[in-house]
């Protein structure tokens, strides 16, 4: 049985002692950072401190596009002013991009579901649970460890972030009923996992169908099937913006072919730049391979990004690969 990892004390002091609260997650949000960020401001204002929503973007995502104008990416001296730093989704200054130096020096506490990529720096404060299956999943827990119950809008933004992580439970093993139960408290404070999943998988561009089509031509299969590997071009990425990509639709429907444990998408994002998505089915930790060249993850979701042309990447991916599935047969 999953257990969940109790709020630190520690943390609870570090949220009732403050006044000034910046929340900050690892740059390229996602639902769950995204989600986890709104419902704690939510619930720090009802507790009648102040909180200031920072990212430094960008919202890549259909789904978390309309929350953008909450954020900003700078905040400003005022905004500094006597704050504690709160950052979710990620256990590193630098996974907050532009705006480790904006919050350096100030009181940190960081709450992260990750196991790599895990340095909060001297003097932090850590509430770290790998086996979580979201972050929104411990901010509720925190919410709850402060006294309150989560509104309806919060448990919205919770569960947005839940169902973002776990697929709506796709991701989730036997004997995690802990993530079940804190997705029933959430849908019994409001949250609605209808509105949740048209919010999620609706309002998807035409371009996205098109750039799917064109990475789904693309595919090749590695190591007699188990990996499958697709990318996309710098031309395909001016052509079709941010608002062309769905990974979550193309990670889903290569994962469903017969046999395959893992599938690698290289992404040209600039001339000289590539990211670097990975997902596995079952065995194969791909944020062990992500953190081989500085990035990180889930054991079953991780990616990177590193100075690199696909051409000259995609040897160095495969080839990391070739000891697992040599290992695993």
């Amino acid at each position: 049985m999953v257990k969940p990892v109790p709020v630190p004390p520690e943390l609870v002091g570090f949220v009732r002692d403050g006044g000034k609260f910046i929340l900050a997650g690892h740059k390229e949000p996602d639902g769950d950072c995204t989600g986890a960020s709104l419902a704690l401001a939510s619930a720090l204002r009802r507790m009648g401190k102040e909180a200031v929503l920072c990212s430094a973007g960008p919202f890549k995502r259909t789904e978390i596009k309309p929350y953008e104008r909450l954020f900003t990416a700078a905040p400003g001296e005022a905004e500094r002013r006597d704050a504690r730093v709160i950052i979710m989704d990620c256990a590193s200054p630098e996974r907050t991009g532009d705006l480790e130096t904006r919050i350096a020096g100030l009181p940190q506490a960081f709450i992260d579901h990750h196991s790599a990529g895990v340095h909060p720096g001297a003097g932090a404060v850590v509430y770290l649970d790998p086996e979580a299956p979201s972050v929104t999943v411990m901010i509720l827990a925190l919410i709850e460890a402060l006294g309150l119950e989560p509104t309806a809008e919060e448990a919205e933004y919770l569960l947005f972030g839940f169902c973002t992580d776990t697929g709506f439970f796709r991701h989730i093993d036997a004997g995690n009923r802990e993530a079940f139960a804190s997705a029933g408290r959430m849908v019994g404070a409001g949250a609605s996992p209808k509105k949740v999943f048209n919010a999620i998988n609706g309002g998807k561009s035409f371009n996205s169908r098109i750039l799917l089509g064109i990475q789904l031509s693309r595919a090749e299969q590695h190591f007699g099937g188990r990996l499958i590997y697709t990318c996309e071009e710098y031309e395909e990425t001016r052509r079709f913006g941010l608002e062309g990509r769905d990974s979550d639709s193309l990670y889903q429907l290569l994962l469903s072919a017969a046999d395959v444990e893992v599938i690698v998408v290289i992404r040209q994002e600039t001339p000289e730049r590539c990211t670097v998505g990975l997902r596995s089915r079952e065995w194969v930790d791909v944020a062990a391979v992500a953190a081989d060249f500085g990035g990180g993850g889930h054991k079953n979701a991780a990616g990177f990004a590193v100075p690199a042309l696909i051409a000259d990447l995609k040897p160095r991916v495969l080839s990391r690969f070739e000891p697992i599935f040599t290992a695993g047969l």
